[in-house]
């Protein structure tokens, strides 16, 4: 696919509105444009997430992994863009079973849960655990979606499972992970 992009000021969205992709306008306050703002707010967040991986030699190694995920955000950004329900989605199913078998790999060498985690513990656990509670807003906004992408869906609960998972193995897979201590105010 070529993409060619010759302006960046168009004035377009002065007035409060913006374009779908098959030329719709629409105001930038609708639940559609909602939907992909917080998707791409997501795709900065994995940005900030990459530059952390980068200096954690335990997560180096998936940053590629993030990258790819970032890329299936744009195929999601594209299908909320175009909500004809009759057209192909961007994004196909073999993306979440990706993530899954991802997740279920780290989840494996990682200590049994016995309590809730805080987010928190190392810094790239940190960023992991807030992306998770970006994709789960992701996920909101596009679940109230007419014509809302199935596969959207599926993939970005799987996208906070992820994330969940991907900040254990941050913490030594779960070795200092942060668990929740009820009633603690000392």
């Amino acid at each position: 696919m070529s993409i060619r992009i010759d302006r960046i000021v168009t004035r377009g969205g002065d007035a409060g509105q913006t374009s779908l992709g098959d030329g719709t306008r629409v105001s930038k306050s609708s639940p559609r444009i909602e939907a992909m703002g917080t998707v791409d707010e997501l795709n900065a967040q994995l940005g900030i997430l990459c530059c952390y991986m980068a200096q954690d030699t335990r997560t180096t190694a998936l940053a590629d992994e993030i990258r790819q995920i970032q890329s299936c955000l744009f195929d999601l950004g594209a299908d909320l863009c175009l909500p004809d329900p009759e057209r192909s989605p961007s994004l196909t199913s073999e993306a979440s079973t990706w993530l899954e078998v991802r997740l279920e790999d780290m989840r494996q060498h990682q200590q049994d849960l016995r309590s809730f985690v805080l987010p928190g513990g190392s810094l790239v656990a940190a960023q992991a655990h807030l992306v998770r509670t970006v994709a789960r807003r992701a996920e909101r906004r596009v679940a109230v979606l007419e014509h809302a992408p199935a596969e959207a869906l599926r993939f970005l609960n799987r996208l906070s499972d992820y994330f969940f998972v991907l900040a254990r193995h941050a913490n030594n897979d779960g070795e200092t992970d942060i668990l929740w201590s009820p009633g603690r105010w000392h």
